[in-house]
Formats: C-alpha cells, sequence, structure tokens
C-alpha cells in the first residue's frame, strides 16, 4: 500500500527477492508495479495473479514472470560487483526521487551512499560542447557542490562529464551522482570507464533501475533522464541543441516540477538552439551559480511528509472482484490511442475509480496500455 515514511522501511529479503521478480517480469513498470501492491497487498500475491490479470485484459499469450532464481543470480551478481539494489522506503533511496510518479520501486547502486541524501542539482548538455560550454559547466558544478549540493549528470560526453569531473573534487562533504542508462556494470560511453570508476571509488555514486548486465540501447536513455530529473530539485542545461536529449530531462524536470535552468548562447551556435528556447518557454535564464542557489534556497529542504513509499500489507485485500465484461468492455471503448487522464476515464465512463484502475492494470499487464507523462494513457493498436 502507498504509506506515509518515517525514517525508511527495510525490505526483508524475501520481499527483496519478491519485489525484483515483479518488476522484471513483462509488463510491470514502476506505474503497474504500484498497482500491484495496493491490489494485491504483496509483490508476492501480485506474482501469483499476474496470469489471471494479464489474461483477462485480453493477452493473447502467456506472460513471462522471472523466476526466483534469475533474480537470486542478479542479486548475487550485484553484491559481487560491491553494488547494492535499494528499495524504494529504504534510508538510502533518494528522497527527491521518492517524490516522483512512477517512480522506479528498486535501484541499484555503487558508491558513496550518503550521496543520496542531500539536495541534488542536474547539469546536462551537449556531448559536442564546446571549449566554454564545459568550462562554463565545470564552474557551476563546482561552485553549486561548494555550496552543499550534490550534482547529477548522465556520465555522457561534453558537459555532462565536465560537471561529474569538477565536482567529484569540489567539496569532502557532497560530490557527484551518475545516472546510467545500462545495468550497474554497464557504464557508457566506454571512454568515460576511467571516469565511472573514479566516481563509485571516490566521493561518487552511480544509480540505475535497468537490470544487471544490461547494456544500454537508445530508447534507454530517456530513462536514465528522468533519473536525472527526478533526483535533482533543479536541473541546468548548457548547451543544447534543439533536438538533444538533454531537453527532454528538461521536459521531465518541469513536469516533475523541478526548477529548470537554461544558459543562453549565441543564436548563431546550433549548440545554443534548444537553451535560448528554454528560456523563451520559461526556464530561468541562467548566467551564474547565484541564479540558481537563489531560486534553489526555498526549496532546498525536501519535505519528508510529501514522501510517499510502496508499503506491503499482511491484510488479504487481493480477492477484489474484477470487472464484469460489459464494464471491461464500455472502459476499453472510451479509450483511444489519443493520451487522456484516468480521471476523464472514470466521469465518462460513470464507472469507480477502483473498477478503471483494474481493468487498466489488466490491459498494462496484457500490452495493451501505454503510460505517458502526467499520468496520461492511451490504448496500443492490437497487431
Amino acid at each position: 500500500m502507498i504509506d506515509q515514511p518515517s525514517r525508511g522501511v527495510t525490505l526483508t529479503e524475501r520481499q527483496r527477492l519478491s519485489w525484483l521478480r515483479l518488476i522484471r517480469s513483462d509488463n510491470v513498470g514502476p506505474a503497474t508495479f504500484r498497482e500491484l501492491i495496493n491490489n494485491c497487498g504483496s509483490a508476492e500475491r501480485a506474482i501469483e495473479l499476474l496470469p489471471e490479470l494479464s489474461k483477462r485484459g485480453g493477452s493473447r499469450r502467456k506472460i513471462r514472470i522471472t523466476s526466483i532464481s534469475e533474480v537470486e543470480i542478479e542479486l548475487e551478481k550485484i553484491e559481487r560487483f560491491g553494488a547494492k539494489l535499494v528499495g524504494i522506503g529504504e534510508p538510502d533511496y533518494p528522497p527527491a526521487l521518492r517524490q516522483i510518479d512512477g517512480a522506479p520501486p528498486l535501484i541499484t547502486v555503487k558508491g558513496n551512499l550518503n550521496l543520496a541524501q542531500p539536495p541534488s542539482v542536474g547539469i546536462v548538455g551537449s556531448r559536442n560542447a564546446s571549449i566554454t560550454g564545459s568550462k562554463f559547466a565545470a564552474s557551476l558544478a563546482s561552485e553549486i557542490a561548494k555550496a552543499g549540493y550534490t550534482i547529477i549528470s548522465g556520465l555522457a560526453r561534453g558537459i555532462d562529464a565536465a560537471a561529474h569531473r569538477a565536482s567529484l573534487h569540489a567539496s569532502i562533504h557532497t560530490g557527484t551522482i551518475a545516472a546510467l542508462a545500462g545495468g550497474i556494470d554497464q557504464p557508457y560511453p566506454p571512454e568515460n570507464l576511467n571516469l565511472y570508476h573514479e566516481i563509485c571509488d571516490g566521493n561518487g555514486l552511480a544509480i540505475t533501475e535497468m537490470p544487471f548486465g544490461w547494456k544500454p540501447i537508445a530508447r534507454d536513455f530517456p530513462r536514465r533522464n528522468r533519473l536525472i530529473a527526478g533526483v535533482s530539485l533543479g536541473l541546468v542545461v548548457v548547451e543544447a541543441a534543439r533536438r538533444s536529449g538533454s531537453l527532454i530531462s528538461a521536459r521531465r524536470a518541469s513536469d516533475f516540477g523541478r526548477l529548470v535552468f537554461a544558459v543562453p548562447g549565441s543564436p548563431l551556435d546550433p549548440r545554443a538552439g534548444g537553451t535560448n528556447e528554454l528560456i523563451k518557454e520559461g526556464a530561468i535564464l541562467t548566467t551564474n551559480s547565484n541564479d540558481i542557489l537563489q531560486a534553489l534556497a526555498p526549496i532546498s529542504q525536501i519535505e519528508q511528509a510529501n514522501d510517499t513509499i510502496i508499503k506491503e500489507t499482511e491484510d488479504d485485500i487481493a480477492d477484489f472482484e474484477p470487472p464484469d465484461e460489459n464494464a471491461r468492455a464500455i472502459i476499453i471503448n472510451a479509450m483511444s490511442t489519443t493520451p487522456v487522464e484516468i480521471d476523464d476515464i472514470i466521469r465518462h465512463t460513470g464507472y469507480s475509480a477502483q473498477t478503471v484502475y483494474l481493468v487498466l492494470l489488466e490491459l498494462d499487464l496484457a500490452g495493451r496500455l501505454q503510460r505517458h507523462s502526467g499520468g496520461l494513457v492511451s490504448l496500443i493498436l492490437e497487431t
């Protein structure tokens, strides 16, 4: 169940295995994971019900459920690598990340775990950065770190690498966090492997939500960008073209209610096209670190009371009444490939929130539902 945390809730080893089995199974993302726990009471019970729920959602094939032996092997590899698997309610989970919609229920971390707790600032930008852009990003990172913030970025070439290096040694009290698109053992790009080891072995921390051994592909980088936006209280964009991945991070940061900062550049430099556009759209124009520190000062203390975690219950709440075929048909017919708010589905169909959410959960597990930012959902056309 969703509950308010106090000092954190430590998972038992049995729960950790069940959580990992559930999140690694087919069609179970962070939002689906949360809904399953809310409706089933525990990950163990949710795993038992996955085949039934998927079948009711219209799946034509048997859903793949990760085995106990698979997750035991992954956990063993994580531990041998010197990393740790952390659940969303546990003390080592970044507090700001816990607050976002669809926060990953489990992350793998390696390095200085204390860096997950202080407020963080994200710095991202062009991989093909100019000398001036890299120096400016490094200057911002160093000054912000000295002010008590941890710097988070994506380990990419250019701006990301400059921010990591500058913040790594800026202060003994703060450091840098590298968000990865692949498994904790698969840093990218290869040219930053030494930087990755310097981060993990020094005053830094690496985090990922991907399985151990997962080699990143193009579609994984927006998930990494989501981690950067979720962990940070504010996101600074330095040199980004109009179609840069850094703008995805900025959009996610805005969706999460984070402050977005943009460093202006010459209108003749394509690398400034995206940052200049962000400023037009309302991002905070940034020419020095004080622009960032002054804006973040009022919100730098994360309100723990606003955090939500996923908490299992011993109550048997999994014997819920499934929606009847008529209700399921009406709810599905009200949807299309156009994203809509779930509240609109509830109002349009007249069914209870519980009924609508259960149908959406079934569709999700059957691979027929697409979840969008802002809590919107749409149908996936069957092929």
